[in-house]
């Protein structure tokens, strides 16, 4: 079983930017589709990313498009969440999951199930 350690995240004001870091041990990233997913107060989780493995492509919802970016580093087997041009309505528990994701038209779910992190708030605030 994959163990994914969020770091990251905090308070930061409207047009900043944030990093959000998804770190796995147990397997390599590299191999696992991956998501970012995010929940705020009285909400709905909303998936916002996709990492798709069996091609490498990156799916993003409407609502982060143009202002996140994702990244990986494999020598450390962590994903990144680049956050920018924040906004008040980005203000959320952010969570990164192997082995499911749902945003962009992009829905994954492995039958086996995955891991979960442990979740990292992120407010947007003046």
């Amino acid at each position: 079983q994959v163990r994914l350690v969020q770091s990251g995240g905090g308070l930061v004001q409207p047009g900043g930017s944030l990093r959000l870091s998804c770190a796995a041990s147990g397997s390599a990233l590299s191999f696992q589709t991956m998501g970012w997913y995010r929940q705020a107060p009285g909400k709905e989780r909303e998936g916002i990313l996709c990492i798709d493995s069996s091609d490498g492509r990156i799916y993003y919802a409407d609502s982060v498009k143009g202002r996140f970016t994702v990244s990986r580093d494999n020598t450390k087997n962590t994903v990144y969440l680049q956050m920018n041009k924040l906004k008040p309505e980005d203000t959320a528990v952010y969570y990164c999951a192997t082995e499911y994701c749902n945003a962009g038209g992009r829905y994954y779910a492995d039958s086996a199930g995955g891991s979960w992190g442990q979740g990292t708030q992120v407010s947007v605030s003046a």
